[in-house]
């Protein structure tokens, strides 16, 4: 890169740095939420690493320490292509300063890289903090020279560059297609969700692929998978030959590869740079319209629906809020076809598990999905910019949140309603237990509302210059969502041990009156931060 590009990089590195408005703003109020949002990602970096030094003490007791540095660049890879498929459009393609770059006297291919090692550095803590643990579990059993731990950092830092860069192309791809139709959002959005099902589902594909054969055996025993994925993927391969072998040739391949990638991408994308973003940012009237009597609704429906409106014009924001229940729909769809049993043995990879012992997990297994992202967690902070005029107009707090929290209800309770009625079915559970698992979720979507709104009214940020930043970045989002997940996942495991003492109809009453109140303690919460 050349200065001036470092000039750019450096300019949109500091315009959304935190620690930037901490140092120069006077607001105590700030100061406290920046210092906040630091200490919340301080914890989530903290579990985030004592689970890869878990990994590489189980690698080290299992004698495959050696196969330590292959998962580390695997997991790192995976972190990387996944992050990057949520956050191509609005950081690369579709982003809302766009007119405001693209007047600035550089060349498109420029700021396309721009973003990208924006988007690059933005996510390199936690892609380090899994590096950096991996670092420590393997010197612990290894006990390499110094000079590893250098390499292993070096290197580190090129890992997530090839997966970003296939995630960004496929991007780019699904951009180029969708901007050569009228409706372009819609479009973006169908191919969009059309490729991260796929990649949920390509485990699955692969292990068909290889079910037969010596494939099987092969991938039965751990360390030779690993090593087996590192002669697919290549810079994996690469540096675990360069950390364990110490090769020079493997981390120069690893390092010359990714910045030749890096720069063939980006001369590729800026020829039609300009096009695809114009294309996407542009909206064709519709030559059909036609004068109606306006709708009459009350205030808490017009902010749903508003927020509804507000959701099917962003793909960054229909694709990260709904990817849950998209999943969870394809999940009860699934499962009459296939058979709740015959699910379960794939999940588990025919371990021998009755599948009637899962019967009082199904609210929890359907709200792990349901309940992934609150719209509520972000959709505060989506105000942005513009909040001052929703602070003017003569509408309480109140009655603003009570309508987010409506959209976000009717968004998440037909879908938690249609998957469990689908698991229910499939599973023959009895009609009562069907009728308890209904009304839990519908309680555990309640809950996941007001939560999401405390933690979105808490965390409030409005000086966002892309929305990525509150849908995928924001510290509401973060708060919600990972805690929420690790505690539904325990969750489960609790209720199916509790499921074989105790009658799955009373359990489910136990676990719908604790929803209900943590619901209702939530709601009060809210309503008590619209007072302030």
């Amino acid at each position: 890169m050349d200065k001036r590009s470092m000039v750019l990089l450096k300019a949109l590195l500091v315009s959304t740095s935190r620690m930037n408005v901490f140092k120069h703003t006077k607001d105590k109020k700030k100061k406290n939420k920046i210092v906040a949002a630091y200490v919340g990602l301080f914890f989530l970096y903290a579990m985030v690493m004592a689970y890869s030094v878990l990994m590489c003490i189980g690698y080290g007791a299992m004698g495959m320490i050696d196969s330590a540095p292959a998962m580390c660049a695997l997991v790192i890879s995976s972190l990387a292509f996944v992050f990057t498929v949520f956050k191509t459009n609005g950081y690369l393609f579709n982003f809302k300063e766009y007119d405001m770059l693209m007047s600035l006297p550089f060349e498109s291919s420029t700021i396309a890289g721009c973003k990208f090692l924006y988007m690059y550095i933005n996510s390199l803590p936690w892609y380090m903090s899994v590096s950096v643990a991996m670092l420590i579990g393997y010197g612990i059993f290894a006990h390499p020279s110094v000079l590893i731990y250098l390499y292993w950092i070096v290197l580190s830092l090129f890992i997530p560059l090839i997966p970003m860069l296939a995630a960004s192309f496929i991007g780019f791809i699904i951009a180029r297609i969708s901007s050569g139709f009228k409706k372009n959002n819609l479009i973006h959005t169908i191919i969009t969700f059309a490729f991260i099902i796929f990649s949920f589902s390509l485990r699955y594909i692969i292990e068909g692929l290889f079910r037969d054969g010596r494939a099987e055996q092969t991938l039965e025993n751990m360390s030779g998978a690993v090593e087996k994925a590192s002669g697919v993927y290549l810079p994996m391969g690469w540096f675990s030959d360069a950390v364990t072998k110490g090769s020079i040739v493997c981390g120069l391949l690893l390092i010359v590869v990714s910045s030749a990638l890096f720069i063939i991408l980006f001369h590729i994308v800026g020829r039609s740079y300009r096009n695809i973003n114009s294309a996407l940012k542009s909206h064709a009237a519709r030559g059909t319209y036609k004068m109606t009597t306006q709708k009459k609704r009350s205030l808490v429906t017009a902010i749903a629906y508003k927020e509804f409106r507000r959701m099917i014009g962003s793909t960054t924001y229909i694709t990260n809020a709904a990817v849950g229940d998209v999943l969870a729909v394809i999940l009860g769809v699934a499962t009459l076809i296939i058979g709740f049993d015959k699910l379960i043995a794939v999940v588990t990879q025919n371990a021998p598990v009755d599948s009637a012992i899962l019967q009082p997990a199904i609210p929890l297994i359907v709200y792990f999905m349901v309940g992934m992202m609150a719209t509520t967690a972000c959709s505060p902070s989506l105000e942005g910019k513009n909040y001052w005029i929703v602070q003017s107009l003569p509408i309480e707090k109140k009655t603003l949140y009570q309508g987010k929290m409506l959209f976000n209800m009717c968004l998440s309770v037909p879908v938690m309603a249609f998957t469990t009625l689908c698991l229910c079915i499939s599973a023959r559970v009895p009609l009562i237990n069907t009728v308890l698992y209904l009304i839990l979720g519908t309680a555990l979507c309640a809950f996941s509302t007001a939560w999401g709104c405390v933690c979105g009214i808490k965390h409030m940020r409005l000086d966002w210059e892309n929305e990525v930043e509150v849908i995928k970045q924001g510290p509401g989002v973060a708060w919600y969502m990972l805690p929420n997940m690790f505690v539904v996942m325990i969750l489960v495991v609790l209720v199916v041990f509790l499921g074989l003492r105790i009658d799955h109809k009373i359990l489910a009453l136990v676990f719908m009156a604790i929803a209900a109140v943590l619901a209702l303690l939530s709601y009060r919460r809210v309503l008590a931060l619209a007072k302030k």
